[in-house]
This record gives C-alpha cells, sequence and structure tokens, in this order.
C-alpha cells in the first residue's frame, strides 16, 4: 500500500535519520512550564514537584494493526492514546510522550508525515508535549512505540490495588464498541480481496469504526472524579477486554468479584452490530478489548456523588476473595468469570 512507486513521493534515504526527525518534529509546540528541554538534544529536561508516572506501549504492524485499513494519521493519534489511557488509569494527568519508529524503505517520507500528523493532533487536543524519540529501519514492516509521562499528587494516585469488599465497581462510557468496529473492517477487508472496485458503505456502522479506528483516551474521567470529591480505591483501563481487567483488579486487590450482566452499559450500534454478526453482546464486553474505558472502584459511600452521572457505570460490587469472581447473569445464574481478553503474544 505503501510501496514508493510515485517518483513524486520522497524517499526516506534522502533525509537521513537526524533531518526526518528534525522534518517530522519541527511543527510540534511546547505547552507545558515542565518541559525545560524538548526534542534537539541527547536527552529532554522536565522538571515535576508531583509524583511522576511513566508508561510505555509498542504496536506492531501484523498485530496490533492492519493498515489495509488503519489510516495511517488514525495509526498515530491511536498510538498516543493507548498511552494516555494508562497515565489516566493512574487518576493522574498526561503532560509529555516520547514516539520512536522503526519502519521498512516501502514507507515514504510523506506517509511518515500523515503519521505524525496524526500524533500532534493528539498531542495538541489531549495537551502534551512530544519531548523526543527515535527513528530508525526495520526489515519490514511498521513499529511505534510512545512512552507517555505523567504527574499526580501522591495522595490521589490510585494502582489496581486498593480494592476493598464491598467497594462498587465503576465504568466509563460504553463497552464493545472497537471490537465490533474491527469486525466490520475485517469483513469490508475480505469483500474488498474479493471485489476491489466495491466501495464499503460504512455509514450505518460510524459509531464502531469510529472507536475502532480512532479511540479517545478518557482524561476528562480524573477530572471529573476530582470535581466529585471521589477518589478511586483501584483503577485501570479497559485495554484488553472487561473480563480480563476486572481479573487484574482482583488478582492485584485480593478480593472477589460480581459483575452484573444487565448493568454492562451498551451503545445501541453495537448491539445492532452484535445482532447483524450473530454475536452475544456480553461475550463482546467481557472478551474484546481496546475500548479504553476507565474501570475503578469506589467506596460505597461515594456511591451518592457518582448516582445518576451519565459519564459513569456501576457494573457491580467487589467480594471476599474466597468467594470468588463471577457474573450474574440476566437470568440470575451465577457463572465464574474466565480471562478471554485478546493477548497479541498468542497470535
Amino acid at each position: 500500500m505503501f510501496e514508493n512507486t510515485d517518483q513524486s513521493k520522497t524517499k526516506l534515504s534522502e533525509l537521513g535519520e537526524f533531518g526526518l526527525i528534525e522534518h517530522l518534529t519541527k511543527h510540534f509546540p511546547t505547552q507545558h512550564q515542565s518541559t525545560i528541554t524538548s526534542i534537539g538534544d541527547d536527552a529532554a529536561v522536565l522538571k515535576h514537584e508531583d509524583e511522576i508516572v511513566v508508561t510505555t506501549d509498542m504496536l506492531v504492524e501484523g498485530v496490533h494493526f492492519d493498515l489495509s485499513f488503519m489510516p495511517l494519521k488514525h495509526l498515530g493519534y491511536k498510538a498516543v492514546m493507548v498511552n494516555l489511557s494508562d497515565v489516566y488509569a493512574m487518576n493522574a494527568t498526561a503532560t509529555q510522550i516520547t514516539v520512536s519508529i522503526a519502519c521498512s524503505n516501502r514507507f515514504t517520507v510523506e506517509a511518515l508525515e500523515e503519521l505524525y500528523a496524526g500524533i500532534l493532533h493528539a498531542a495538541e487536543l489531549y495537551q502534551v508535549d512530544v519531548v523526543g524519540g527515535d527513528t530508525t529501519t526495520s526489515p519490514q514492516g511498521l513499529t511505534i512505540c510512545v512512552t507517555a509521562i505523567g504527574t499526580a499528587k501522591k495522595e490521589k494516585i490510585t494502582r489496581r490495588s486498593g480494592a476493598k469488599p464491598n467497594d462498587l465497581l465503576v465504568v466509563s462510557g460504553d463497552l464493545g464498541g472497537a471490537f465490533m468496529g474491527l469486525k466490520v473492517l475485517q469483513r469490508e477487508k475480505e469483500v474488498f480481496k474479493v471485489n476491489p472496485n466495491n466501495q464499503p458503505d460504512l455509514e450505518a456502522y460510524t459509531y464502531v469504526v469510529e472507536r475502532q479506528l480512532k479511540p479517545e483516551a478518557r482524561k476528562d474521567i480524573p477530572v471529573l472524579l476530582d470535581q466529585l470529591g471521589v477518589i478511586p480505591t483501584s483503577m485501570i483501563d479497559i485495554s484488553d477486554g472487561l473480563s480480563s481487567e476486572v481479573m487484574h483488579l482482583c488478582k492485584h486487590s485480593q478480593v472477589g468479584a460480581s459483575v452484573y450482566e444487565d448493568k454492562l452499559p451498551l451503545d445501541q450500534g453495537v448491539i445492532s452490530a452484535c445482532e447483524e454478526f450473530q454475536l452475544d453482546s456480553t461475550t463482546v464486553v467481557l472478551n474484546g478489548g481496546e475500548d479504553y474505558e476507565l474501570l475503578f472502584s469506589i467506596d460505597q459511600n461515594d456511591y451518592d456523588k457518582i448516582k445518576g452521572n451519565p459519564n459513569l457505570t456501576v457494573i457491580g460490587n467487589f467480594t471476599e476473595a474466597s468467594d470468588g469472581i463471577h457474573l450474574v447473569t440476566r437470568e440470575g445464574n451465577v457463572i465464574a468469570m474466565k480471562s478471554r481478553g485478546w493477548n497479541a503474544m498468542q497470535e
């Protein structure tokens, strides 16, 4: 798709490594006073007064994304979101990121400009500074590695290990959309292989496709909780499916949990797509992943503070570890929950 058959396109070798970095990052602004030295030196210099949160994620072509239906601009945006989501899951504020890429010579300068346009858009929208990174060659494909840095007051940092029995289990937004968007895109890819002249009509799937191609990290949730006077007792972002994330919280907090099927938040677009693909919506929510919503626990005494908030849904509660981890179905049946979330290392 990105082979340089167009002579008007610029080969990466024409700029060289340092020229390419300068070219791709020359328009990145600095927005934070904590960024003392940014791109252009041997290392960035930052000055933070609060606790520092650091996270890194790597996206590999053919494992985490498919460029036959993932536009490079969207990919750059999503690569930033994946990392910012982890910062927000610590109840912290993201301030800086670094971006490193490895790509083959099938990519042109113009292709990487698209990728970095998405990164720039995400950085500006979420108010983070791009303070460094690296570029190198790869025998094949494209790999992106983003490191995100954030800060938080010591007393507000939220780990996976703080949930207690009787705490309520809360989720932001709705779930299952990203997985169903992926199913739609994969189906249209197969149709295109058979009939390249066929143009996909994705209008009916706008919501789920956007959830897959352009997810949004929930920067607003830590801000909302602070405004409501709520400090979560534990928190995690939903990248690998709800069941996996619930089990992570239970493992680290040494508790059990009950999740109620009839409380799971579903968008109508997700329900419709599940019906079309003959998939059970609960299975999709539990195992789909890539929603990048926040899953967290709160003390029962804080329930009135979040009650009725359209951004938040109570989906269950934590129990004693000896009680196990269960899904309570709409019919009232209690089923042991298993982690079947997507694992890239198994692909």
